[in-house]
């Protein structure tokens, strides 16, 4: 395997006292965010696990997602940079019984662990400063290895379907004209590429569906729950015609998990935190299905994807409406406003 040459430059910057850039704000701003819902949303999971090996794996998130918001918090106060307020104890309510068995959480951290990474990679390109580069290859590494033990426990327990198999190629082919059909004429069939991103975008809304229908059914506000449903009927709608397109294909899809939610109707979350967390991870699949789209030549798997990021870019504003309407939404870093400064209000 391939290593590198190191590359030896005169002088090297390792000065951590440099102000922090907008991307390097961003960045932590959200982790801090993220990390600060999954604390209370992983603390209540464990008051209810029988598995072990289910309750280690949860252990290990939980103490992840506090090590990254207490670094943040201290690169945030060095900087004094105000600390986000975030979610707390007034969010979860660890009394409440039982809303999902443990395989549920497997799933679920598989989940939120890909939205991590992503985050974490894209950072990884942005940051400079020395010791907030440190942090994030250190949430990604350590996400990686929490990832490596959710593929471990799903395969030895028989929790997951691995995507489709197909052929080997025998030959190196190049394509013909009919290569971007998926209408009219001769329709090939999908690509390794295209199928991938297809199966991981059902596996994503087979766990999103489970999550939103749990929500849906302990949140207090009407409002919120009503906004929920409907999310849950987009969820279901999407995975339906994903399915068919793997299905049509004579490959197998994942299955439900619906079945792992229990029939609890007393929360443990508030409406604000979950509102929040199904905003967030609606908007992460925006970002897989635009990088879906980027690679599905087909144009009906185009359409596909296009369609749903209309829909979901609908419920995630209208979410965010309902945030910001209850006081709720904390602002980002953000850029100075000349124009006010300008008027001098």
């Amino acid at each position: 395997m391939y290593s590198l040459k190191p590359i030896k430059l005169t002088s090297m910057k390792t000065n951590t006292t440099e102000p922090l850039t907008s991307a390097e704000m961003g960045k932590l701003w959200a982790t801090y965010m993220g990390n600060s819902m999954a604390k209370c949303i992983l603390k209540y999971f464990l008051q209810h696990i029988e598995d072990d090996d289910i309750k280690t794996l949860v252990e290990n998130a939980y103490q992840l997602s506090a090590d990254f918001t207490e670094t943040i918090k201290g690169i945030f106060e060095k900087d004094h940079f105000p600390v986000p307020h975030g979610f707390g104890e007034e969010d979860v309510n660890l009394s409440a019984p039982r809303l999902f068995k443990d395989e549920f959480y497997v799933h679920y951290l598989k989940y939120t662990s890909k939205a991590g990474m992503s985050i974490y990679t894209v950072a990884i390109s942005l940051v400079y400063r020395k010791d907030v580069n440190e942090f994030f290859h250190y949430c990604l590494d350590a996400t990686k290895a929490l990832m490596e033990q959710i593929k471990e426990i799903l395969m030895h327990k028989g929790y997951i379907d691995k995507p489709p198999l197909i052929p080997v190629p025998e030959k190196v082919e190049f394509v013909h004209q009919d290569f971007l059909n998926g209408f009219f004429g001769h329709v090939r069939p999908m690509h390794g590429l295209e199928i991938a991103h297809l199966y991981d975008n059902i596996e994503n809304n087979i766990a999103s569906k489970a999550l939103i229908m749990a929500f849906a059914q302990v949140a207090k506000s009407e409002k919120i729950r009503e906004l929920f449903e409907r999310g849950k009927e987009l969820t279901h709608t999407n995975l339906v015609r994903y399915m068919k397109k793997l299905n049509d294909e004579n490959l197998p899809s994942p299955t439900f998990i619906d079945h792992l939610v229990s029939t609890s109707t007393v929360s443990p979350f508030s409406d604000k935190i979950m509102l929040f967390h199904k905003m967030d991870m609606f908007s992460m699949k925006m970002r897989s299905y635009g990088n879906s789209v980027a690679i599905s030549a087909r144009h009906d798997l185009g359409l596909l994807y296009s369609r749903s990021l209309i829909k979901i870019q609908s419920f995630v504003e209208d979410a965010a409406e309902i945030y910001i309407e209850n006081g709720w939404m904390e602002k980002p870093p953000h850029a100075v406003d000349r124009d006010q400064l300008a008027s001098g209000k």
